[in-house]
């Protein structure tokens, strides 16, 4: 059996909870109540994106020439209050 490992997003939503997503897999989108919870769900929700690429005869996406790097800016903005 085949092993993927991929990247996800956690975003802390303002009414609770946080919504994931995986930048390698377009449209893959999971929620989960807490960061244990969305970890899950994201997981789950990998094998569902892989197992529909696989009936429908694609390509799986992996991460291998993915590079990540965190870009920190500092534009020329007012303050805001």
């Amino acid at each position: 059996m085949a092993e993927f490992t991929y990247k996800i997003r956690l975003q802390k939503e303002p009414e609770g909870g946080y919504t994931v997503t995986v930048p390698a897999l377009p449209g893959c989108v999971t929620y989960g109540d807490d960061v244990d919870h969305a970890i899950e769900m994201a997981k789950e929700a990998v094998e569902l994106y892989i197992e529909s690429l696989v009936q429908h005869g694609e390509k799986i996406p992996t991460e291998n020439n993915t590079l990540e790097y965190s870009l920190h800016v500092t534009p020329d903005v007012p303050q805001l209050a």
